[in-house]
């Protein structure tokens, strides 16, 4: 295995690396960190379920010390990690939220975060409840108006948080514009969680930080919780590794070697992820009982045109409103067969969640009302199955409760 560790003393380069394996993402999704283990042969890594590694003596080691500072099977991970997003550097952590902490762990007492107002649920709480807590204010912006997010970069504004698209509603910011916005030593993080770095690589539009759910697109499976916090400047990487060794919520080798493993279909399966949500969301569409529905895919979404150039892709999730109101979008939820009443998106199977009940539930009542996060939206994460199939299951789900 390698012989350098990622801890809390020198960030280890990966650039290097990626441009020795291939500029193709499917190459690089097998390839990246997943030399053939120098000890025995093996052909993928193993799973070094160790908390602690013996010295040779005294200040000698073999790269690794202790597993929450570094792990090889974690370091297989993370260099996959950054080639999948054409970066220097990336960190794994526990959960998606703990990769949001880390990435917040830049701001201070007194900074402001500039975030977008349409964004998932856990991350509005913990810049509410827990960064607010800590004498670091949040300010929520519309990000598809540059205007106003040009009039929101005010003084003390540190982190510039975008979430494109949004959850739930789908909504686009133009990263490229707002990395222009920003002024000396503001920072501009994306989270990339419903595209993933198949779909788009915002390093490459100007971003500072990305962040994942790896639990999501990337692992694929929904059997591993996970994120990750992905950069280019070593001092940004030096600052997110401290955090992430001086906190220690990292994931275990098992995570980490589940999500690797997952990574390595992550271009097939983001492929036919896009097919079928098309598919779904066109026939949606096509309803008369459905309000309206929300896939950047089709061309009567609002931010169609930028999606278009800023995305290799769409993704696979589709928000849509049912006519009808509350009652009957909960009933259609209940109804699905092969959609699961399920939170999470990202997996092989397909999910149906309420946002306002479910994904949103930690939002106050009067800003999901502002948001259009009412109870009338349900949001699917379109799987791998058959799309033929997902239209015949939402046919029968809604055709079970007419609109009245």
């Amino acid at each position: 295995m390698p012989s350098t560790t990622l801890g809390h003393s020198a960030p280890h380069n990966l650039g290097s690396a990626r441009s020795r394996i291939s500029d193709r993402f499917d190459t690089r999704a097998i390839r990246a960190g997943q030399d053939p283990c120098s000890a025995t042969g093996a052909t993928i890594p193993p799973i070094y379920q160790s908390a602690t590694f013996t010295l040779d003596a005294v200040g000698s080691d073999k790269g690794f010390d202790y597993s929450r500072t570094g792990n090889p099977t974690r370091l297989a991970l993370e260099r996959q990690l950054a080639a999948l997003e054409n970066a220097r550097f990336a960190a794994a952590f526990g959960s998606g939220m703990a990769a949001v902490a880390a990435a917040c762990s830049i701001v201070r007492a007194g900074d402001r975060v500039l975030a977008t107002d349409d964004l998932y649920g856990g991350t509005y709480r913990f810049f509410c409840d827990v960064l607010a807590r800590n004498g670091i204010a949040t300010t929520f912006v519309d990000m598809t108006d540059l205007r106003a997010v040009e009039a929101a970069l005010e003084d003390g504004v540190k982190l510039i948080w975008v979430e494109t698209p949004t959850n739930p509603l789908l909504r686009v910011a133009n990263i490229r514009a707002i990395a222009g916005l920003k002024r000396p030593g503001q920072i501009l993080a994306v989270d990339n969680t419903f595209l993933s770095p198949f779909f788009q690589n915002p390093l490459e539009l100007g971003a500072d930080l990305v962040v994942h759910s790896t639990t999501k697109y990337i692992n694929g499976h929904s059997d591993v919780v996970g994120g990750a916090v992905v950069v280019n400047d070593a001092d940004l990487f030096a600052e997110i590794a401290f955090h992430q060794n001086a906190v220690g919520a990292v994931p275990g080798p098992q995570d980490a070697y589940l999500t690797l493993r997952g990574a390595k279909t992550l271009a097939v399966r983001m492929r036919q992820h896009e097919r079928n949500a098309l598919s779904v969301a066109q026939w949606l569409e096509g309803r008369e009982d459905i309000e309206r529905v929300y896939f950047p895919g089709l061309r009567s979404h609002p931010d169609h045109e930028l999606a278009s150039q800023q995305q290799r892709g769409f993704g696979g999730v589709v928000s849509f409103r049912v006519r009808g109101g509350a009652e009957r979008a909960l009933a259609v939820a209940r109804s699905t067969r092969l959609f699961n009443l399920a939170v999470s998106l990202g997996g092989v199977e397909s999910l149906i969640c309420s946002p306002a009940a479910m994904t949103h539930k930690s939002v106050p009542a009067e800003r999901k009302e502002q948001l259009g996060i009412t109870p009338d939206l349900l949001r699917i994460s379109v799987g791998l199955e058959d799309a033929r199939d997902l239209i015949d299951d939402l046919d029968e789900a809604l055709g079970a409760h007419p609109a009245t």
